[in-house]
């Protein structure tokens, strides 16, 4: 299905309701929708985005709106896993739908995510910030994990840091929600640890999968307890973490990744610019190198390799 997310490259989409394609638009009023033009929006929409059968397209009665010669209406797809609404311009003649995006340049990208409290890796000072929506058992967030580190971290030196918040694909990723939690608990009382914990859920995902849900949240309780005694942090409070299984600030994560425009991990932000996927390190390496020039700082000679 195309995705219709609010950080989409698609400016407009103009779709003709009618074979005779778009044309000038009056400007007089249309009122309410017949059925017939509903029924030739939700075909149009369907068709266009390769909407499941399952998900059900409703739509709003149009409003005006600040574009001369179309309305406004809002279209609806719910029946998924998460229900989402857009705006759509609807000619005054009822013959083109029209979508428009507007994008929010009011404030930098950056300062939207919340990393208060959040475990650093690289120099908590350092210019350039990189913060990944990271899921435990996505494979391609394994694969960009070794790229981050040692590979760009070492590169970079003191040039960058690097924050995790958590994106777990609960639907296809059983075991990923209860070990965001373990790396949090971890992370309450040592950045190292939440670190080390990690590195090795990444590194080890099959071991953590085990052949079972109950065997993975064994596996991940084991692990983080034995980075909880070689960082020698609390154990009981530790412990007590680990039982709750608290998801609070997990999903408050999961809810501002989606405010993001997240849909996918891995989900990078660096210094307000996006890319998703396990992207090759050079690229990464071209993103930062542009984040440090306009900061006036070059990149190191070893970055440029």
């Amino acid at each position: 299905m195309a995705r219709l997310s609010g950080t989409s490259l698609t400016l407009l989409i103009l779709v003709a309701l009618t074979g005779s394609g778009c044309r000038a638009q009056g400007t007089s009023a249309s009122g309410a929708l017949t059925p017939e033009v509903k029924h030739r929006i939700q075909t149009e929409i369907r068709s266009h985005y390769s909407v499941p059968p399952s998900i059900q397209v409703g739509l709003s009665e149009p409003k005006p709106s600040d574009v001369p010669g179309y309305d406004q209406i809002t279209i609806s797809f719910t029946g998924g896993t998460h229900n989402t609404s857009f705006d759509f311009l609807l000619s005054k003649d009822r013959k083109t739908l029209a979508r428009l995006e507007k994008f929010d340049i009011s404030q930098d990208p950056m300062s939207k995510i919340d990393v208060k409290g959040r475990p650093v890796r690289g120099n908590p000072k350092a210019q350039v910030t990189i913060v990944n929506f990271d899921d435990f058992q996505c494979p391609f967030c394994s694969r960009m994990h070794t790229t981050l580190f040692p590979g760009l971290l070492q590169a970079y030196g003191d040039k960058i840091k690097v924050i995790y918040r958590d994106y777990p694909l609960i639907e296809i990723h059983p075991w990923a929600m209860h070990a965001a939690i373990n790396a949090n608990c971890l992370a309450e009382q040592s950045n190292d640890a939440y670190w080390d914990f990690a590195d090795y859920v990444h590194g080890n995902q099959k071991e953590v999968s085990g052949r079972s849900r109950q065997e993975s949240f064994a596996n991940l309780d084991r692990i983080a307890k034995e980075q909880g005694q070689k960082h020698q942090v609390d154990m009981q409070k530790l412990q007590a973490c680990i039982q709750k299984q608290d998801e609070t600030a997990v999903r408050a994560s999961m809810a501002e990744a989606d405010k993001m425009g997240v849909e996918s991990t891995p989900t990078l932000f660096i210094d307000g610019e996006k890319t998703t996927g396990a992207v090759p390190e050079e690229e990464l390496r071209a993103i930062v190198d542009r984040a440090l020039g306009r900061g006036g700082s070059p990149a190191p000679a070893d970055a440029k390799k």
